[in-house]
C-alpha cells in the first residue's frame, strides 16, 4: 500500500492515537507540520512520515466534528448576522460593511 502523503488541511492519526492536521509541508526542508486539536503544533520529517507509513502506524482520520477545538470563542460577543444592507434605523441609513468593528477594539 502507498503511503498517503501528507496532505495540508487532511486530518491522520498515528498509532491508532490522538488525530492530528497536516498544516504546512516543506519539500525543500523535508519536514511537515502537523497540529492536534488541542492546538499543540509538532514539526515531523518527512523521512519519519514515510516511516510511518510504511509500517502502516500511520492511517488517514476523520476531522473533528468540533471544529473549535484550540480556538478561543467567547460566548458573549455576539456578532451582528445581519447582512450589511440592512437599514440601521438609528442613523437613518444602511449599515456598512464595516460596522461594528469598533467593538473589537
Amino acid at each position: 500500500m502507498a503511503a498517503p502523503l501528507p496532505t495540508i488541511g487532511a486530518w491522520y492519526r498515528l498509532n491508532g492515537g490522538e488525530s492530528f492536521e497536516v498544516v504546512a509541508h516543506d519539500a525543500d526542508d523535508g519536514t511537515v507540520e502537523i497540529q492536534y486539536f488541542d492546538g499543540t503544533v509538532e514539526e515531523m520529517d518527512i523521512e519519519d512520515w514515510e516511516a510511518h507509513s510504511e509500517e502502516n502506524r500511520l492511517e488517514e482520520a476523520e476531522p473533528p466534528e468540533d471544529w473549535t477545538g484550540s480556538v478561543d470563542v467567547d460566548s458573549e460577543v455576539e456578532r451582528d448576522t445581519r447582512g450589511s444592507d440592512e437599514f440601521d434605523e438609528s442613523r437613518g441609513q444602511r449599515a456598512g460593511p464595516l460596522e461594528g468593528l469598533d467593538m473589537f477594539e
